[in-house]
């Protein structure tokens, strides 16, 4: 039974990473305001939003296998508290830090109308050093992270999130109401 929690907490580790990729790039998009080819902005930030989740749906698929996993030894504290894990403590603690950052922005996305939008944006900005620990542990903790097509799709993940996050700080990168209005009024949608 271990080897098939272990192929299931590798297989469901490394889904997450894609997902986790997908839904920075299009948090990246939806907060640009820009549509993604025909899919209308609002329509992307519900594809990020539901991405996002699937990712948190993942990363529980990841995990929970690995607590029952005899070879991983992970534990519950070793789940929540970094760099205390018997395995590969400073490799698994970035997974540890990434799913605790994780964590944040889901509870304050699930808290948003009561925390309000500047405590939410302040605290999703933690995405940005969510993603490249994750990929760090994943690389360095996975048993597939030398593999050539792991190796592969990390460069390839890698270069998608630093393309979108150099558009994200660039002076290209439009976030303001006024453009949104205006890519608002060329779909037809009015604001109430």
């Amino acid at each position: 039974m271990d080897d098939a929690m272990w192929a299931f907490a590798r297989v469901s580790g490394l889904l997450d990473m894609v997902l986790l990729t997908g839904s920075v790039l299009l948090g990246i998009l939806a907060r640009s305001g820009r549509p993604l080819l025909a899919i209308p902005r609002v329509s992307v930030t519900l594809l990020h939003r539901n991405i996002s989740l699937l990712a948190v749906v993942f990363l529980v698929f990841h995990v929970v296998p690995l607590l029952f996993d005899s070879y991983a030894q992970l534990n519950l504290v070793d789940v929540v508290v970094p760099f205390l894990g018997s395995y590969k403590a400073f490799w698994q603690g970035l997974g540890t830090v990434s799913l605790d950052l994780m964590a944040a922005v889901v509870a304050t996305a699930l808290l948003r109308r009561r925390l309000g939008t500047r405590t939410f944006k302040a605290v999703h900005w933690l995405s940005y050093a969510m993603w490249p620990l994750a990929m760090a542990h994943s690389m360095g903790n996975g048993t597939d992270g030398t593999s050539a097509p792991v190796v592969a799709a990390a460069i390839v993940l890698g270069v998608a999130v630093l393309a979108a996050v150099a558009w994200r700080v660039s002076a290209g990168f439009l976030e303001t109401a006024a453009a949104r209005r205006a890519g608002n009024a060329r779909n037809g949608w009015t604001r109430p």
